[in-house]
């Protein structure tokens, strides 16, 4: 019998055969030892506004330069990256995909400065499935003065997070929904894990949420009500209560994937639970809108 590692990177903890990929289709098993198969695999580089994140209340105005490969540990039917994150053809997306080490991207960060960057976001696919390459790319970026930027389904295990804890200055969340049955039927994932994973994030860096509104799905006032009040009850590292002033982001969706059948959330809508949400919270910004 061959090889087969456990890899401890996120909620699913794949048991993975010899030179086979997880769930994700971007960790392998080389030696018995679970690896990164997309490391340094960069399908994605942008400059963008810090806006664009979403982070509204973390260094407004100025620039990140974000960065993505491909894999996801989610199979959310919107997604809006399916090319990068569900596709099942490693060889295309490595194919299409253009090396860069952790130096050589730190350094096109660093000669960016000059037009506002303040550093990197590691986003587009998801980041932590890649870990290995975050966590030696963020270390030498915060040692060259840059701040490091997650945007994450929040699926990882805690064990991923506190090792990245050093290095990561602030993150946004998707807090996708607030029901098991949306979270384990619709996306194939797990509600508990992303709650522990935000509890945990909200005590050593800048976080700001975001949830989809998907019409039919996650669309009620009282699922609303539930987050708002869930988020406004977080506390920091000394206990303290801090969830009334952790950013909200209530965001339209738009036909994508295999949800293009589907119509677009009323705006209305959106504006209506961004009120709910403001019962509690203090930031609630609504999205495509």
């Amino acid at each position: 019998m061959g090889k087969m590692a456990r890899c401890e990177i996120c909620f699913r903890h794949c048991e993975i055969p010899e030179g086979k990929l997880g769930f994700c289709k971007a960790r392998t098993c080389k030696n018995g030892v679970v690896t990164a198969e997309n490391y340094g695999c960069v399908t994605s580089l942008a400059l963008d506004p810090i806006e664009k994140k979403p982070l509204h209340n973390y260094y407004p105005g100025k620039y990140i330069l974000s960065v993505g490969s491909y894999g996801c540990n989610l199979r959310c039917p919107f997604c809006q990256n399916s090319e990068i994150s569900w596709s099942d053809d490693i060889l295309d997306r490595k194919n299409d995909s253009r090396y860069l080490s952790p130096e050589d991207l730190v350094d096109i960060a660093v000669s960016l400065r000059s037009r506002g960057n303040i550093g990197l976001a590691f986003t587009y696919n998801e980041p932590l499935i890649g870990f290995e390459y975050v966590f030696d790319t963020a270390k030498i970026a915060h040692e060259r003065g840059l701040k490091n930027i997650l945007v994450t389904n929040g699926c990882g295990t805690l064990q991923t997070l506190s090792a990245l804890s050093p290095y990561i200055d602030a993150m946004n969340i998707d807090l996708k929904g607030f029901t098991e049955n949306y979270y384990n039927k619709t996306l194939g994932g797990d509600l508990d894990t992303v709650m522990r994973f935000i509890e945990e994030s909200v005590k050593f860096c800048h976080v700001e949420l975001t949830t989809l509104i998907v019409p039919g799905e996650n669309d009620t006032e009282k699922e609303m009500r539930a987050i708002s009040e869930w988020i406004a009850s977080l506390k920091n590292d000394h206990n303290e209560i801090i969830g009334k002033n952790i950013p909200l982001h209530i965001s339209r969706f738009f036909p994508r994937f295999h949800y293009s059948d589907r119509r677009p959330t009323d705006v209305g809508l959106i504006y209506h639970l961004a009120d709910i949400a403001r019962e509690k919270l203090t930031y609630v910004y609504t999205g495509n809108c």
